[in-house]
């Protein structure tokens, strides 16, 4: 069985053009999806365990985030400072820290990802304010409406400890019973595209020659 695939697609290997390096990235992917599969249980486990501190404590404690992420870099660039000034009197070795630096290559390799990618969005974006994709402008409005559904009932950190969780657990389960969920996915895929092509009969159409006949008109 392939490391991630879903109602027969094939996910993997990635398939990420703009490296450079594309064995570094395969490899730093197969160790995300080892940990999203718990292949490897005490990392995940702990990754779950750490995060639910975080939320315990910014939920009870009252930390903000920008507060918290603070005073934890105050206080690991003191142990450092103070490590660093107290090894050069005693002449012992400073610390062992690795070496901080981002290449240009990969500064212009993201800049051009995230390019290629905004540029995709602004123009859909373009296409549904022009009225000429009404299927992907209710498919936007669908998912702007689920979103602004889910902030209703809860806060941004509660959302993102539970899609965590979710993608701790998902894919591990889908991975276990993959069958049983492959089939009853598929069939009421079914059953949505035929509710769709109803819709989409019924009022999409309306509205796609109302509009034509508005321009026709002017």
């Amino acid at each position: 069985m392939s490391r991630m695939s879903l109602l027969g697609w094939n996910l993997w290997p990635p398939t990420l053009p703009f490296y450079s390096h594309p064995y570094v990235i395969q490899s730093t992917l197969l160790k995300v999806a080892d940990v999203m599969l718990w292949r490897q249980g005490n990392l995940t486990m702990g990754i779950l365990l750490v995060t639910l501190a975080a939320w315990v404590v910014f939920e009870k404690s009252g930390y903000t985030l920008l507060s918290l992420v603070s005073n934890v870099l105050l206080l690991l660039i003191g142990i450092l400072f103070l490590w660093a000034k107290s090894a050069a009197i005693l002449n012992r070795p400073a610390p062992p820290l690795p070496e901080l630096y981002l290449s240009e290559e990969t500064v212009n390799e993201m800049g051009a990802f995230i390019r290629a990618h905004v540029n995709d969005i602004l123009s859909a974006s373009k296409d549904i304010a022009l009225g000429k994709d009404a299927r992907l402008f209710f498919k936007v409005a669908g998912y702007l409406l689920l979103i602004s559904l889910v902030g209703g009932l809860t806060d941004f950190l509660t959302l993102g400890y539970t899609s965590l969780v979710v993608v701790l657990t998902v894919p591990a389960l889908y991975e276990r019973y993959e069958d049983y969920i492959d089939s009853y996915t598929i069939l009421g895929y079914r059953k949505m595209q035929q509710l769709y092509v109803k819709f989409d009969s019924k009022f999409v159409n309306r509205f796609r020659k109302w509009i034509l006949e508005k321009q026709k008109l002017s």
